[in-house]
């Protein structure tokens, strides 16, 4: 587990992280608990991610549909966004790491939108690892945004029909620019996910873990990454057949 070999290190990891609210429950304490704690394991998997080698680290912060928990929930999550944004982003840029963030920010309020532009323009020239928050982010929303835009293209005769390619699309998504995910893992042992990256998710390798997102530690990733590499990825296609030796 501790011997990683770079060659078999995802480029890009995607993770879903769920549980914050049960690991809390579980400890007879509130649920904005369970978030505090999940930022710690945020800090930590940043850490871990750059020192494995992985490129881009895609955390799914907080989805479209997030706005419709209880509102003192949605407030706290946004309070701990700010927290982390205004605490951490001078230490991730003395890291050397680029954030990028994805989601509509259309409708965003004046507390939230500046920071992250802030955090993606502080750290823009950087050149280590890459940590995409997903923040007001749905996949089928991202998806129905880019094709409006493309359709707005066509109608404007800007863009012909048969241009509409699969690598056009890609390029016209939030992730325009980021290598699609390598492996999707989601904590607390749900088997989804969720309207997270559904499109570039394609041929993700999925890991679906029991622990619970503030549980997720130095070594769980590190266990996640070295099932990754006893994977075999055919993208549709067959490992060629083993050459048998003469006279076997």
């Amino acid at each position: 587990m501790n011997q990683l070999s770079p060659s078999t290190v995802p480029a890009h990891v995607a993770i879903i992280m769920d549980g914050n609210g049960r690991w809390a429950n579980a400890r007879g304490l509130p649920r904005a608990m369970g978030h505090r704690k999940g930022v710690e394991a945020v800090r930590e998997a940043v850490k871990t991610a750059a020192e494995c080698g992985v490129s881009y680290l895609t955390l799914f912060a907080f989805s479209s549909e997030n706005w419709n928990r209880p509102e003192s929930e949605v407030s706290d999550l946004m309070g701990l966004l700010k927290t982390f944004i205004r605490r951490d982003l001078a230490v991730l840029h003395k890291q050397n790491v680029r954030i990028r963030v994805i989601g509509d920010r259309a409708n965003l309020s004046s507390d939230i939108l500046p920071l992250l532009l802030e955090a993606e323009e502080t750290t823009r020239g950087n050149s280590g690892i890459t940590l995409v928050i997903a923040f007001n982010y749905g996949s089928r929303d991202e998806i129905a945004r880019t094709m409006r835009k493309l359709a707005e293209e066509v109608a404007a005769g800007r863009l012909d029909p048969s241009q509409l390619t699969s690598e056009r699309i890609s390029a016209s998504l939030d992730t325009a620019g980021i290598p699609d995910p390598d492996l999707v893992i989601r904590t607390s042992g749900e088997e989804r996910l969720s309207n997270f990256l559904l499109w570039q998710a394609a041929y993700a390798e999925l890991m679906f873990i029991p622990e619970f997102w503030p549980d997720f530690s130095r070594d769980t990733f590190r266990t996640a990454l070295a099932r990754y590499a006893a994977r075999e990825r055919r993208f549709g296609g067959l490992q060629p057949a083993p050459t048998l030796a003469v006279g076997s």
